[in-house]
């Protein structure tokens, strides 16, 4: 990739892994509990707690590695583009205002992600993995900006340069992909 090393995504995968084995773990401890009748106990309060990030943690690494790859062609000048332009006044705005949430101060997600009431695609920041989402607003693109995601391949405050690097690897054929599947009622693909 342009920018994003080979070993930086070797060591970001292995992170997203643990995700995955945190979710898988607290399924069987919730199931667990559950079945012993234990299921107002604070244990079980506890597990559920931890449940939306690390969940989220997973789904949103899913999102972010699906929607990574050298992109040489950028964005098309279909719907996806138009959908962006009829949101944001130019693609150009909708970039800036992306990377902005990507410069937000703190750990977590910029995410371009789109209200299936009224087709608006809106940028949103989600601090940690759960804070600031926006129930049943369909992701199209992830941005992950938590250190681990660059601290490889840039230093602690050199978070621009990375999502400058981002945007140079987003593979726009998933990204459409989930746009278009939303716009069909599809639910879309995190990978």
């Amino acid at each position: 990739m342009i920018g994003i090393s080979p070993d930086q995504i070797k060591d970001h995968w292995g992170l997203y892994k643990g995700y995955v084995e945190q979710v898988n773990k607290l399924n069987k401890e919730l199931a667990q509990l559950r079945s012993e009748g234990k299921g107002g106990s604070l244990d079980y309060s506890d597990r559920r707690r931890r449940y939306g990030f690390e969940y989220n943690g997973m789904v949103l690494h899913e999102y972010y590695f699906g929607n990574l790859k050298v992109s040489k062609t950028g964005l098309s000048k279909g719907d996806l583009f138009k959908a962006i332009e009829s949101s944001f006044g130019s693609y150009k705005a909708w970039e800036e205002d992306f990377k902005s949430a990507g410069k937000t101060r703190g750990i977590g997600w910029a995410i371009l992600c789109i209200d299936p009431e009224n087709d608006q695609l809106i940028n949103i920041f989600v601090q940690d993995h759960e804070i600031g989402s926006i129930a049943a607003f369909p992701i199209l693109l992830v941005m992950d900006v938590w250190e681990h995601a660059y601290m490889g391949d840039y230093r602690a405050n050199e978070r621009p340069n990375y999502i400058d690097a981002f945007m140079k690897n987003i593979n726009w054929d998933v990204v459409e992909l989930r746009y278009n599947d939303v716009k069909n009622g599809k639910i879309n693909k995190r990978f």
